[in-house]
C-alpha cells in the first residue's frame, strides 16, 4: 500500500494560488487536500495546476446549506458534484448537522453513497464537530445502521468534544478504524482541537495517542488491501494556531509545523515502520 502525504491549502490562500502551489510541491508534498475555488480565477490556477502533473487530490465539501433539509439535500448533491470535477482520489465531506435527525443524516449517508456508486468517487464523511460523526457515540449509533460507511478521520475533535484521549470509546474507535480511508493528522488535546505546537515536550502524550491510532489506521488499510492511503497534515491557522493576545501575531509557523508533521508521517510510514 502507498502512503502519499498531503498539504491542506487552509491557511495560506493569501499567499494566491500560484505562489502557495509552489510553496507546498517544494516542500515535498504528495499532493493536495482542498476545496473547490469559487472565485473563477483561481479555480482556473489550480485546476490548470493539477492538469500539469501526477499530483494527489483530495477535495473538500463543506459548504452545502439550507434553510430546510430538503434544501440541504440538494445542495449537498450540487457540493458533491463540484468536489468531483477534478476527478479526486477521494472527496472529504463535512456532512450534515450534529442536530438533524438519525433519519436525516442516514438520507445524507445513502445520498453520497449513491453518488460513489455513480461516479467512482468515494466520499469520505469526516469526524468533525458540529457534524455527523461530530463524537464517537454519534458515529457509533450511525455506523451500526449502515455499516461501513466510509469516514476521514479526524479524532482531533473526537477529544475535544468528549474532554477525553477517548478511553472510555473502545467500541466506536474499533469500528472508525476499519472504515477509515483518509486521515487528517492534526494532533488535539483534552480542551482543544489542535495542540499548540506538536514538537513541544508537552505534548508529547497526546501527539503518542495519536500516532497509536494513525498507525492501527495504516495496519487495517494494509489488512483491507488498499492501493493508497491519504493523510493531510492538517494544523490550521487562528484561531486554531496559538497567537499572541494583544497583537494576534501567530506564535508558531503553521506551514513549518505541518512540514514537521510531514517529515515525521514519512519517516513513521513510507519507511515501512509501524502498521
Amino acid at each position: 500500500m502507498e502512503i502519499r502525504i498531503l498539504s491542506p491549502t487552509w491557511g495560506l490562500e493569501h499567499l494566491g494560488y500560484e505562489k502557495m502551489l509552489k510553496k507546498i510541491f517544494a516542500a515535498g508534498y504528495d499532493g493536495l487536500d482542498t476545496w473547490i475555488p469559487q472565485d473563477p480565477d483561481d479555480k482556473r490556477a489550480l485546476f490548470d495546476f493539477l492538469s500539469s502533473g501526477n499530483i494527489t487530490l483530495v477535495t473538500h465539501q463543506y459548504r452545502a446549506a439550507g434553510s430546510t433539509f430538503k434544501d440541504f439535500k440538494r445542495s449537498f448533491l450540487e457540493e458533491l458534484k463540484s468536489c468531483a470535477e477534478p476527478k479526486p482520489l477521494l472527496i472529504n465531506s463535512h456532512t450534515g448537522k450534529d442536530h438533524f435527525t438519525k433519519k436525516q443524516l442516514l438520507e445524507l449517508i445513502d445520498i453520497a453513497a449513491e453518488f460513489s456508486d455513480k461516479t467512482g468517487i468515494t466520499v469520505a464523511h469526516e469526524t468533525h464537530r458540529g457534524r455527523l460523526g461530530y463524537s464517537p457515540q454519534s458515529y457509533h449509533e450511525l455506523a451500526a445502521l449502515r455499516s461501513r460507511f466510509p469516514i476521514t478521520a479526524d479524532f482531533s475533535h473526537w477529544v475535544c468534544v468528549t474532554e477525553s484521549m477517548l478511553e472510555n470509546f473502545g467500541p466506536a474507535l474499533k469500528l472508525a478504524i476499519q472504515n477509515i480511508v483518509h486521515i487528517h493528522a492534526r494532533v488535539g488535546y483534552e480542551e482543544g482541537p489542535q495542540v499548540t505546537d506538536p514538537r513541544a515536550a508537552q505534548w508529547k502524550y497526546a501527539v503518542d495517542a495519536f500516532s497509536g491510532w494513525w498507525d492501527e489506521m495504516v495496519a487495517a488499510n494494509r489488512q483491507q488491501h488498499r492501493p493508497v492511503l491519504t493523510i493531510t497534515t492538517e494544523f490550521g491557522p487562528a484561531p486554531y494556531l496559538v497567537h499572541h493576545p494583544a497583537t494576534g501575531a501567530p506564535l508558531v509557523d503553521q506551514f513549518e509545523i505541518n512540514c514537521y508533521m510531514k517529515d515525521y508521517l514519512k519517516r513513521r510510514y513510507q519507511s515501512g515502520c509501524p502498521g
